[in-house]
This record gives C-alpha cells, sequence and structure tokens, in this order.
C-alpha cells in the first residue's frame, strides 16, 4: 500500500498519494466534513483496488477510441488502460510514481519524467514529457496546479485536467454554465454537439438527479458551484482558461460525482476538424499549465 502525504492547513487536512499517481487520498476539515469522496474503480486496473479521492489527467483527459490516434500523418497506439472498454483514458500521470519535489506543510510538488522508451510506459504514450503537480492546502480550500512540458524531439497534442470525486450527500447541489454539451454514443465516444439547454442545464443550481450523466460540456464559464445544505458547507470551483472543458459523471446509486475541468474534449485527439477540442500541440521545449481553485465555505 501506498504511503500516504499529509499537508495541514488550519483545521484542512489533505492526504496525497504520490506513488500512486499523484493522487488525492482524502480531504476534510477538523470537523469531519469529507470535501472530496475517496472512491475505489475497479475500471482503473492500475489504481490496484485502492481508493483515491482526485488524481490528475496528463497528458490529456478522458477516452482515445480504439487506443488509436492519427498524428502529423503517423498511427500511435496506446496500451488499455481501463477495463471494460477498448480504450486508454486519462493519460498515464494516474498510473505513473509521481517524486516529491518540494515538500512543507501546506504544500507540495510532485513531478514525473516520462520516456517511451521501454517496458509498460512504451504503450501509455508515445513523446517524452515532464509533468509537475502542485497542491496548495489553504484554511478555506485548496489549490492545484499542473504544469507539462514537451521534452521529446517532436511536436506532441496534449491536453490535461483533474478528476475530483465529490461527495453526494446532504442535499447536494451543483450549479455551472457551459455553452453546449457533447452527447454519447453506446460507445461512451461523442456523437452530437447541443446547446446546454433543459435536462442538460445547470445554470440554476439543482440536484444532479438520480440520471447517469458522463458527459462533456463546452465553453465551461471556468466556475462551477456545489452545495451541502444539510451538512451546511458550500465550494466553488475554478478552473484557469485553458480548462474550457467540464466533465460531469452522476453514477446512478453511488456516494459521489465526477465534476473535471478539463482541456480537451473527450476523445479530441480523433477530432481534429473541431476547432475548440482543446488539443494543443506543443513544440519540443513548449510549456502548457492549468489551474484548479476549490474554496470552502459555510452556508
Amino acid at each position: 500500500m501506498s504511503p500516504t502525504l499529509e499537508l495541514n492547513a488550519g483545521g484542512m487536512r489533505l492526504g496525497l498519494l504520490p506513488d500512486l499517481g499523484g493522487s488525492i487520498a482524502f480531504w476534510h476539515n477538523e470537523a469531519g466534513m469529507e470535501f472530496l469522496r475517496p472512491v475505489s474503480d475497479s475500471h482503473l486496473v492500475a489504481q490496484h483496488g485502492r481508493a483515491v479521492a482526485g488524481y490528475p489527467l496528463v497528458p490529456f483527459s478522458n477516452r482515445v477510441a480504439g487506443d488509436h490516434f492519427r498524428f502529423e500523418g503517423v498511427d500511435y497506439h496506446l496500451a488499455p488502460s481501463f477495463a471494460g472498454e477498448d480504450c486508454a483514458i486519462h493519460g498515464n500521470g494516474w498510473q505513473r510514481r509521481w517524486r516529491i519535489a518540494l515538500l512543507s506543510d501546506s504544500s507540495a510538488t510532485l513531478a514525473l519524467d516520462h520516456t517511451p522508451s521501454s517496458g509498460v510506459s512504451a504503450g501509455q504514450w508515445p513523446f517524452s514529457y515532464r509533468a509537475q503537480l502542485r497542491y496548495d492546502l489553504h484554511e478555506a480550500g485548496l489549490s492545484i496546479g499542473i504544469l507539462l512540458e514537451n521534452t521529446d524531439t517532436r511536436d506532441q497534442p496534449v491536453g490535461m485536467g483533474f478528476h475530483p470525486y465529490f461527495p453526494r450527500h446532504s442535499g447536494l447541489k451543483l450549479g455551472f454554465t457551459a455553452s453546449s454539451v457533447w452527447t454519447n454514443g453506446p460507445d461512451h465516444l461523442p456523437l452530437l454537439r447541443i446547446p446546454a439547454d433543459g435536462d442538460w442545464s445547470f445554470a440554476r443550481m439543482r440536484d444532479v438527479g438520480p440520471g447517469p450523466i458522463d458527459n462533456c460540456y463546452a465553453g465551461w464559464s471556468g466556475s462551477a458551484f456545489l452545495r451541502w445544505p444539510r451538512a451546511g458547507y458550500a465550494l466553488t470551483l475554478e478552473g484557469s482558461p485553458e480548462l474550457s472543458h467540464l466533465v460531469l459523471f452522476t453514477p446512478p446509486g453511488q456516494p459521489y460525482i465526477g465534476l473535471e475541468p478539463v482541456s480537451n474534449m473527450n476523445d479530441g485527439f480523433n477530432r481534429t476538424t473541431i476547432a475548440d477540442s482543446g488539443v494543443r500541440v506543443l513544440a519540443p521545449g513548449q510549456v502548457m499549465e492549468g489551474h484548479i481553485r476549490m474554496t470552502v465555505a459555510r452556508c
């Protein structure tokens, strides 16, 4: 079992798992309120059944259809990483051990160098990159910074994001605005882009509802709001402009939801004709950054 690194700030406690994908193990306050919910997902085989409350998405978010994409005339095939589906998912940062680069009582910077030279890493991602992940815990919240540098000799397509799990109790309400949403086909991949209206709209804060949602919203405003009225807490989730998509995941009957600020749309590497797919092409030495802030308040 990977050891847990603990950060403290006032009454806040944050557990980190550098050896398990740089993941968050827990985040709660001294009163026992969980702001992130640890979840064990058997589909994510590289997590070995360990419950995590959030993890980084580098060098892309969500699915790559058929474990395959074509870039600059070359076909690339990725090792499948999501049990039960023919797809690679969420990059490979969550599958790797990160090293501790900097550490204080309330802050940790983790680092990862990926080179596809041999072994398991060769099938995870075909380009070299360096990633940094910084967690800053505050009395009123948590900030997360993600940096991705192309250390290869070739251009490479990239994306990034973060996958937090929020507890689904105490009458959880959710609100955010986005211009559109991608519906899914039977393969869980984008099918049609429609306005984020009607049942798809969370412009007015409401219950997430009992139905399953696992969809990517585009044109996200960069802010989302969660409220647990019976527990008396609210949380504001903010993403930097690079993170212009938001994935909402509401599995029926489960005590959590996923609300993921990400840069690229689902299967973006295979949707190159979509102008706002969010996929960036980094030349050697170029860097991409994304920042997330979660602020907690009593309500």
